[in-house]
C-alpha cells in the first residue's frame, strides 16, 4: 500500500539547519508529527543539543526546532512501507526541499540514519546542489548506539545553531 506523507515540514525564516528524515514511522503517523516513537532517542538528543528540557507535547517540539533555527523535515513524500521499516521502502517520491531551501538560509543539510542519507544522495543532492551530513539514526531499531554516543555524534549541529544566525 502507498502512503504519503501527511503533516507539513518545520522551518521559519530564521532556520539554519535542516534535519532530514527517511519517513515517518507508524507511530509518528498516528501522531501526525516527527519522531513519535517514545522510545525514538531524537527529541532527547536534540534537547541536549540546545540545552533544553526535552519537549512533549507537538507545539513544544515544534519551539524547541524553531527557537533554535531547526527546519525539519523528511526525504520522502510518498512510498510503499511495511509499518516502520526503512528497509522495506519502495517505489519512492521525494519531497521537494525548495519549500525550505529557497524560504531559508540553510547553512548545512543534516540526514537522520543511513537510509535518509542515501535517498538524500540518490534524488536530492544533484537537485539541491547541496550535500548532507549522514549522522546515526535515533531510532529505536539503532539500538546498539547509546544515548551518549547519540550524543556525541549529534552536537556537530550545536556549531550551526549557535554560530548560524
Amino acid at each position: 500500500m502507498r502512503l504519503k506523507h501527511e503533516f507539513s515540514p518545520v522551518y521559519n525564516s530564521d532556520s539554519t539547519v535542516l534535519i532530514l528524515g527517511s519517513f515517518p514511522s507508524v507511530k509518528s503517523r498516528e501522531q501526525s508529527f516527527y519522531y513519535g516513537h517514545p522510545q525514538n532517542r531524537f527529541w532527547r538528543v536534540l534537547a541536549r543539543i540546545c540545552s533544553r528540557d526535552i519537549p512533549i507535547t507537538t507545539d513544544e517540539k515544534k519551539s524547541l526546532c524553531l527557537s533554535n533555527g531547526i527546519a525539519l523535515w523528511d526525504v520522502i513524500e510518498s512510498c510503499e512501507i511495511e509499518g516502520s521499516s526503512d528497509s522495506s521502502i519502495r517505489s519512492a517520491k521525494v519531497n521537494d526541499l525548495s519549500v525550505i531551501l529557497d524560504n531559508c538560509d540553510i547553512k548545512q543539510i543534516f540526514v537522520n540514519g543511513g537510509t535518509a542519507y542515501k535517498l538524500f544522495v540518490k534524488y536530492q543532492q544533484k537537485a539541491t546542489g547541496r550535500t548532507a551530513v549522514k549522522l546515526p539514526s535515533t531510532s529505536p531499531a539503532n539500538a546498539s548506539w547509546s544515548i551518549e554516543r547519540l550524543y556525541n555524534e549529534w552536537r556537530i549541529i550545536e556549531d550551526y545553531i549557535r554560530n548560524g544566525r
